[in-house]
């Protein structure tokens, strides 16, 4: 290769291998470490494309007295605790949505099955079984709140996002532990 062509194609190399790098980190950050969902930016940019092609239903989730989960039988279990929701929430999407951790014990999924009201009793039931970890079961239970997006007056994902986050929450307060809790708005 003569000089001038390698000069000119050095610098398109290196170019070329840092946004490989880019891509792979901005990739990573957009996938939670532990349970592998997307981050509330990667959920979310996907998200907003589904709700505009699907009428579709956002759900947030969170773990019930997660701290002392994570207090009585120590990190490792809470860990075991919010790796087995992720998987459990990411099979009942399957091919009907995309599942998601905001952080902490907060999960978020937009979901597009036929029958929503039956997938969610399962969903529930599923969240809310033990765990087994270090040869014991681990008490798991998971309040969800859901809105469907073409009953809000402007369907955004936002607003989707603050009523299912208000269903949450009458969820958490309407029943006791351990029983299936869900509110959709």
């Amino acid at each position: 290769m003569d000089p001038q062509s390698l000069a000119i194609s050095l610098p398109l190399a290196a170019w070329a291998a840092h946004t490989v790098l880019l891509t792979r980190r901005l990739s990573a950050a957009r996938r939670d470490p532990l349970t592998g969902l997307r981050t509330r930016a990667g959920w979310t940019h996907r998200a907003e494309r589904f709700i505009r092609r699907n009428d579709a239903v956002v759900l947030l989730l969170d773990l019930d007295d997660f701290k002392t989960l994570n207090d009585t039988h120590g990190h490792a279990a809470g860990d075991a605790a919010l790796l087995a929701t992720a998987n459990r929430l990411t099979a009942w999407c399957s091919r009907h949505g995309i599942a998601g951790r905001l952080g902490g014990d907060e999960f978020v999924a937009v979901h597009r099955h036929p029958d929503f009201s039956r997938a969610l009793d399962g969903l529930t039931t599923a969240l809310n079984a033990p765990v087994t970890y270090d040869g014991q079961e681990l008490p798991v239970s998971v309040s969800i709140g859901s809105c469907r997006v073409a009953a809000l007056p402007l369907p955004s994902l936002r607003d989707a996002l603050t009523a299912a986050d208000a269903a949450m929450y009458t969820a958490k307060g309407t029943t006791g532990r351990r029983s299936p809790r869900h509110i959709t708005h």
